[in-house]
């Protein structure tokens, strides 16, 4: 029988396969900006699967597994005070989703973070293939980072599997090539995070990079000063990537597993 993290892993797994394919999909029928395939997305996608193994073979026990621990033991805040169900999954999902807005900004202001973030940044396209575009020691240490959170506040193993599988498809969606009709987009990023913000986000202008960080709800960027409505050259013209690697490199594989470590 699969222990709950296995299990939980499966399925968010299946979801985001799922809406990836969707997704892709729609980018190939519609897409808001041209963009490269070929051997951009065998290693956006190689990346993926290396982050999935990594994590695997070096982090014995993930995010909901974690939460079932400490509930067992007793760990975390919620586990001292007690709420309704349906209360700690709220709070699995706002909690995760602001601790994780300021891990991404941290990625971004600590030299040693960003040299592992700007894998991510590196791809000079953008469609929902940069979502998997991670460097697998960046994926290993937000794992570990993501369980810390989990077990000191102690939330429930139901709240972070609908957070994990929520904030995996928002991953997705935030980076999907599409455009939202504009009346959709405006009142969208009320709440959420759009694929249009966060393409602002990936913009190749620092000030740009620096601002949008959230995945899920929009209101991080808001509150903490860093939301940015609108590119400066305008949507339909941001430079996506980072201004020394607008070439083929960051196509291949080999050259984006070691760009962290590169002077």
């Amino acid at each position: 029988m699969a222990a709950p993290d296995d299990t939980a892993q499966l399925l968010a797994f299946l979801a985001m396969a799922g809406v990836f394919g969707i997704f892709a999909a729609i980018e190939f029928v519609s897409p808001a900006r041209p963009t490269v395939r070929g051997h951009r997305w065998v290693t956006n996608l190689a990346l993926f699967a290396i982050d999935t193994i990594a994590v695997r073979l070096l982090v014995p026990l993930l995010m909901v597994g974690a939460a079932a621990l400490a509930a067992e033991r007793g760990w975390g805040l919620l586990n001292l005070v007690g709420l309704p169900d349906w209360a700690g999954i709220a709070m699995a999902v706002i909690a995760l989703d602001m601790a994780l807005y300021w891990q991404h900004r941290a990625t971004h202001r600590v030299p040693l973070l960003w040299r592992l973030h700007k894998v991510h940044h590196s791809d000079p396209q953008f469609d929902v293939t940069t979502a998997a575009r991670f460097h697998p020691l960046e994926i290993v240490a937000s794992m570990l980072y993501k369980m810390a959170v989990v077990v000191a506040l102690g939330l429930p193993a139901l709240g972070v599997f609908v957070f994990e599988t929520v904030f995996n498809i928002a991953t997705l969606f935030t980076h999907a090539n599409f455009a939202l009709p504009k009346a959709v987009e405006g009142s969208a990023r009320t709440v959420l995070v759009t694929p249009g913000m966060h393409r602002i986000h990936h913009s190749a202008l620092q000030r740009e990079t620096d601002s949008n960080y959230g995945t899920l709800l929009s209101g991080w960027d808001r509150l903490f000063g860093t939301y940015t409505d609108r590119a400066a050259s305008g949507p339909d013209a941001i430079t996506i990537g980072l201004d020394e690697y607008q070439d083929v490199r960051p196509h291949r594989l080999g050259w984006t597993l070691l760009l962290p470590f590169r002077k």
